[in-house]
Parts: structure tokens; sequence; C-alpha cells
């Protein structure tokens, strides 16, 4: 029997910025039982990202399992996300050199895990934040996701603030997550 053939590449092909919003929405209802309400959300991070993308601070990937997409992740410019906004604060871009890049919309289908892969989109989007100079990186996410807490916090990042809410049709806690980027032995930098 031989191995599957996992890669990660850029998000661009046809069909991907589809991709990713069906598959968060129909992956988070079947799993958590969220409802449209986060389709939505994740509808207009990846329309934002389509629309405004500054190719020099901003970037996705999509996973493929023998070539079927099975995840995602965005690094996009950044305000400071907080609890329970999504990190939607303003349009979401700080603008300047520096600051924060915020890692959005992590997805790894159930089916594909266990290739390393959610792991793999993490490190691609932290070391393109990197070389683009951010000096922190930041991501608002619920308590629920443990699988990528798992991931975050293999990363190195650490939690920073947590807030109970509604959202999604559920009864939530939303955490903030950074990762201090300057530096060869990068630490977190306060919130």
């Amino acid at each position: 029997m031989s191995e599957a053939r996992a890669v990660i590449r850029p998000l661009g092909e046809p069909g991907d910025l589809g991709w990713v919003v069906m598959a968060h929405g129909e992956q988070y209802a079947r799993e958590f039982g969220w409802d449209g309400s986060f389709e939505a959300l994740v509808a207009r991070i990846v329309a934002d990202y389509a629309e405004r993308r500054d190719p020099t601070r901003e970037a996705a990937w999509i996973a493929e399992l023998d070539g079927r997409r099975v995840g995602s992740v965005f690094c996009v410019a950044g305000e400071v996300c907080e609890a329970g906004d999504g990190g939607e604060a303003g349009d979401g871009r700080d603008g300047g050199q520096g600051g924060t890049a915020k890692l959005r919309i992590l997805l790894v289908d159930p089916a594909a895990r266990g290739h390393r892969l959610g792991s793999r989109l993490v490190e691609r989007c932290v070391d393109f934040a990197r070389e683009a100079g951010y000096r922190r990186i930041r991501l608002w996410t619920n308590d629920t996701l443990t699988a990528a807490r798992g991931v975050y916090l293999a990363a190195g990042f650490r939690l920073v603030e947590e807030e109970p809410h509604h959202s999604f049709g559920a009864d939530l806690v939303g955490q903030v997550y950074e990762l201090g980027l300057s530096g060869a032995a990068a630490t977190r930098t306060g919130p």
C-alpha cells in the first residue's frame, strides 16, 4: 500500500476560496453544531482577503492529501484581535511594517489528521509572517477546538486572553493566542 502524498501549496487555484468557506461551514456544523453564522464569518474573512490582499504582507495556503483539498490557513495583516470579535477589528489591517499578523481560519479535515498538516500549515504561516517583518502573530479561537490548541501551543503560541461569549449558536470561551516573532528566540509580547 502506498503512503498518502500530503502537500502544502499556496492558495490560488480555481475553487480554493469557495472550498475554504464550504469546508469550514460543513465541518464545524458536523463536529460542534455551529450554525450558519460561523460560515458567514469565514465567508467575510475569505472575501476580505480576496478583495484587499497585500501580497507582500498576506498569504494563504491549502493542504492537499493525494490531490484533494483537506486544509487551509491564512496569514493577514491585522490590528490586535480581541476575544469575541473574531479578530475583525476595523478592516483588519495595521498598515505599517512590523506590527501584528493574524493567523486565520486554520482547518484540517478529520479524515486527513495524522499527517501533521495542521502543524505544517501553522509553521508556513508563522514563517511567512516572520519573513514579512511582523513583530508578532496572533489568533482568535475557541476553547472547544482542542486539536488546534495543541498545534498552536506546540508552535510556541501562548494564551494571552480568554472571554466567554455566545456565538455560532453555542456558548463558547474565546481565546487569543500570541507568538513573538522578533529575534532568534522569539517570545510572547504583551497584549
